[in-house]
């Protein structure tokens, strides 16, 4: 019989079928929303918990915090609801509300910091950020500091050996959006131990552009994009970096629910155009992987599915 947080991890792989044009490489899809919270940040969350504990960083019954915009408040929500720990997540209106009434159901309790018409901007991090550090000041509490904890990295080192296992070591490229950076470190510095010339691609928002030298700005890409070149980033990771833009990121997403039968968010429909480019790149004979990094469930109210 299974405990809750053994069922991380083990998410099928699944050969794209239509999108995918002819004479270019097969994109193999890792469907992460097939775990707990239906996101690929449980295997962060619960690297990021078990570590702490481990190390003596996170005494039983501390209160835990963290400031996110993206799926990893839900992952840390769910640990710490399995573990015991009470949870207080910074988060604001720019992100949906399924992805926060999805916290609460855990447990955990919300600070809201106001968007400026629903977008996500630079300064919204930083505000959220100053509010986290409040919450540490006048509580005492444990901040998993995920845009700095590298123990996150390797909650994904599963992900790229399952990869691995399930397309018999034919990876060719790997094509991942940038959020912390936390899950492109660990997946690509598990599969370059596998095999050093896999191809790394980054993908970030075309208007907020800051790791290809552009300016921070506004986009509707939940779980990329802070509008800061993030501490976990450095570009010798990558061989190289495809802006894209929230509209060809929410058609992307639509058209993969339509073509391909899997429901899916923002930033899967991102990492999917840069994959087709790179595919047309490498031509027939290659293997791209791409992640499905979350389900749809958690965008059906914003404006990419409503």
């Amino acid at each position: 019989m299974k405990r809750i947080l053994s069922t991380i991890g083990s998410t099928p792989l699944v050969e794209l079928q239509r999108i995918v044009p002819r004479g270019s490489a097969r994109i193999v899809l890792k469907l992460e929303s097939q775990n707990p919270t239906g996101s690929m940040k449980d295997r962060m969350a619960y690297a990021m918990i078990s570590r702490a504990e481990a190390d003596g960083r996170l005494a039983p019954g501390r209160e835990v915090v963290e400031f996110t915009g993206g799926s990893t408040g839900t992952s840390l929500a769910f640990v710490c609801a399995a573990k015991g720990y009470p949870l207080q997540i910074v988060t604001s209106d720019a992100f949906s509300i399924e992805k926060r009434n999805h916290i609460k159901a855990f447990g955990a309790t919300l600070t809201i910091e106001p968007s400026v018409n629903g977008t996500i901007t630079p300064d919204l991090f930083v505000r959220m950020r100053a509010a986290t550090e409040k919450i540490v000041a006048d509580r005492g509490a444990y901040w998993t500091m995920q845009f700095e904890n590298r123990d996150q990295a390797t909650g994904y080192y599963a992900l790229a050996d399952e990869v691995w296992a399930e397309t018999g070591g034919r990876v060719d490229a790997f094509v991942h959006s940038v959020g912390t950076c936390g899950s492109l470190l660990g997946t690509a510095t598990r599969l370059r131990e596998l095999s050093s010339s896999i191809q790394v691609i980054a993908v970030e928002p075309s208007t907020s552009a800051v790791m290809s030298g552009g300016q921070p700005g506004p986009h509707r890409i939940e779980g990329m994009g802070t509008g800061r070149v993030v501490p976990m980033w450095d570009p010798a990771m990558a061989n190289g970096i495809e802006p894209v833009s929230t509209e060809e990121a929410e058609a992307m997403a639509r058209r993969l629910a339509r073509e391909e039968a899997i429901f899916a968010g923002t930033s899967t429909g991102a990492n999917l155009v840069a994959a087709l480019r790179v595919a047309a790149r490498l031509g027939e004979g290659a293997t791209v992987l791409a992640i499905a990094c979350d389900t749809g469930l958690k965008y059906v109210s914003t404006e990419l599915y409503r």
